[in-house]
């Protein structure tokens, strides 16, 4: 038989997709499995497909492999966010995944294949004479129009106590891109997922948002500390992590017109309902989990 495994959405979601991969796979052990979707490097050296199509690339992907083998072909193709348990936020991502098709979750954990030829060549580029702390204070796609959305990313204050704490005996290295803020006594790290994984994996301390380093590190099995502000660790967090939400909020919360979900992960400033970032987070309880 020939299984369809179709993902759409970001990076992170992708990574989460390796865990639901191998539920399909112990579903479908003898079949041939092929995953279509936007971040194919994400499935580079996975054992549990056959062969994997990025969207908008897959040529004849119909004819090929659906056509005339309709009664042989069963397709995962449904998003997770759409179902009522995710909207009204009643069980864990990966569980309504698997529910809406009939599967069953037992903890399957994303995994990322990382060859010996990729540590070698990424490795020599983060040696540092300090141990490594990697943050991720800032997440969300380029072009979004603010470098700061309240809603997700770690505020400055929080960031700049994080690092005043830990840069004499770290290396502190911040994951980002090239046009969000660079901060004081970091280096910057804006390669390739792959790599960013290599460097990960060589940190000591990870402090990070809900975004797709926090996966990474999950699909890694690197305990991290991560920041939840409007989205919950109960929705798309691990166990092995440090999860630290954010305060309640002090001022009056301004619903934004959205139809299913309360807040959007980008957000300026002006919906914010905190009188000041500084009421956002416990910054001692962060610095705890760190040390």
């Amino acid at each position: 038989m020939t299984i369809i495994f179709h993902i759409e959405g970001g990076l992170g979601k992708h990574i989460m997709a390796t865990a639901i991969l191998k539920v399909i796979r112990k579903a479908h052990p003898k079949d041939t499995i092929h995953v279509v979707c936007t971040y194919p490097d994400v499935f580079k050296h996975n054992p549990f497909l056959d062969l994997v199509h990025k969207n908008g690339e897959h040529g004849s992907f119909y004819k090929t492999y659906i056509h005339n083998r309709e009664a042989n072909c069963k397709i995962y193709y449904s998003d997770p966010y759409t179902h009522s348990d995710f909207i009204l936020e009643q069980d864990h991502l990966y569980n309504i995944w698997c529910k809406q098709w009939g599967l069953e979750y037992n903890g399957e954990s994303p995994e990322l294949f990382i060859t010996q030829s990729e540590w070698d060549y990424y490795k020599p580029f983060y040696n540092t004479e300090k141990p490594i702390m990697v943050i991720q204070p800032n997440g969300g796609p380029v072009g979004q129009g603010f470098n700061y959305s309240w809603t997700r990313d770690i505020p400055e204050s929080t960031v700049n106590n994080v690092i005043n704490e830990f840069k004499q005996d770290y290396s502190v290295i911040h994951i980002k891109r090239k046009d969000q803020k660079v901060y004081p006594d970091t280096l910057q790290a804006m390669d390739g997922f792959r790599s960013i994984a290599i460097l990960l994996k060589l940190s000591n301390k990870r402090l990070l948002i809900d975004s797709f380093t926090q996966h990474l590190s999950a699909a890694l099995n690197l305990p991290s500390t991560v920041c939840w502000i409007t989205t919950k660790p109960k929705t798309f967090g691990y166990p092995m992590h440090t999860n630290i939400q954010a305060n309640t909020p002090n001022l009056k919360i301004d619903f934004p017109s959205n139809l299913y979900q309360p807040f959007g992960l980008s957000q300026d400033i002006t919906s914010c309902p905190y009188s000041k970032q500084e009421d956002i987070f416990d910054d001692s309880l962060i610095i705890k989990s760190l040390k």
